[in-house]
């Protein structure tokens, strides 16, 4: 080979190492994760929030729920486990999804206490990649849409399909059961409540990369990062969208969003909303932040949800 020929090649060489190094690091950051059984204590989920005393007194009733673990299979071998607390034989079931990073047990107590006192049976699965589930990957909704369906089906199987059931979920789990909701969901399910939900993977990407990777163009982050996605996660971030999927929804939501929120901007759950073909409801709470919205206004949240079960049970 010439000198300059190999020159070209060398160079090639590296940028395609470089290239693969780049979406493997982006994939890292916005993807990977190794499942963790700790949860966090009221102090460190709120973070100095105002609202401490009361996550404090929601924290010890969530966790002092008497509950057992059950475990199912996804359609992609993957082993999934989740918190069932039962109340009665006869009880509607709310499966309740947490978000990004998190857990069940922390970012769905508004949710959680609401059910509770509603005489709901309660499964609270940890989503893939998080608590005891498999996988190393986080995948934001691509498979995490058949995990909930998954979790419709157990909870139907376990009742004979002859209690309601409630899809139900906060920030990327909002986002789970939208996307679940264009799927072939049990004749039992009745309704999905989505509390700050992205609308795709590709706009809350391109909202939080300029906030975590200010030094990188974000068109070019996200192709990258999207490379990463399908060579690493193998997934494919561009196949998550819940505007497309509530499109096809036939199971009445209802859309909850903070209007302070700055990490997924209420805006795309007006987008979610608007797209969606079933009967649908939207809850804005003014000055919420991000999965805040319990708090910032309890009554309004306990009345909008409470009033949604009862009009759908």
């Amino acid at each position: 080979m010439h000198k300059p020929l190999k020159r070209v090649a060398a160079a090639l060489t590296a940028a395609a190492a470089a290239g693969l190094g780049a979406a493997y690091g982006i994939y890292h950051l916005a993807f990977f994760q190794r499942p963790k059984l700790d949860i966090p204590t009221a102090e460190e989920w709120a973070q100095g929030s105002r609202f401490l005393p009361q996550i404090r007194e929601n924290v010890e009733f969530v966790d002092s729920l008497p509950c057992d673990y059950v475990h199912i299979t996804a359609d992609d071998g993957t082993s999934l486990s989740a918190r069932y607390c039962h109340e009665a034989d006869d009880a509607p079931i709310a499966i309740i999804m947490h978000g990004y990073r998190s857990t069940a047990m922390r970012d769905t107590m508004g949710l959680i206490v609401l059910c509770k006192k509603l005489g709901y049976n309660l499964l609270m699965p940890d989503q893939r990649a998080h608590g005891r589930s498999d996988s190393y990957t986080i995948t934001m909704g691509a498979q995490e849409r058949y995990d909930a369906r998954a979790w419709a089906y157990w909870a139907s199987v376990r009742s004979s399909g002859k209690v309601p059931i409630f899809l139900m979920g906060v920030s990327m789990g909002a986002a789970t059961v939208l996307l679940a909701s264009g799927l072939d969901l049990p004749n039992s399910v009745h309704g999905i409540i989505a509390d700050c939900g992205y609308s795709s993977i590709r706009d809350i990407c391109r909202t939080c990369l300029p906030k975590y990777l200010p030094h990188v163009p974000v068109g070019p982050g996200y192709a990258v990062g999207k490379a990463g996605a399908k060579i690493f996660g193998r997934f494919d971030p561009d196949t998550v969208d819940c505007r497309k999927a509530v499109a096809q929804s036939k199971v009445p939501i209802l859309f909850i969003h903070g209007s302070a929120d700055d990490f997924v901007p209420c805006s795309m759950s007006r987008e979610n909303y608007d797209a969606c073909a079933s009967e649908k409801e939207l809850l804005v709470i003014p000055g919420a932040t991000h999965a805040m919205s319990y708090y910032y206004d309890t009554p309004a949240y306990t009345k909008a949800v409470t009033d949604f079960l009862k009009k759908h049970i």
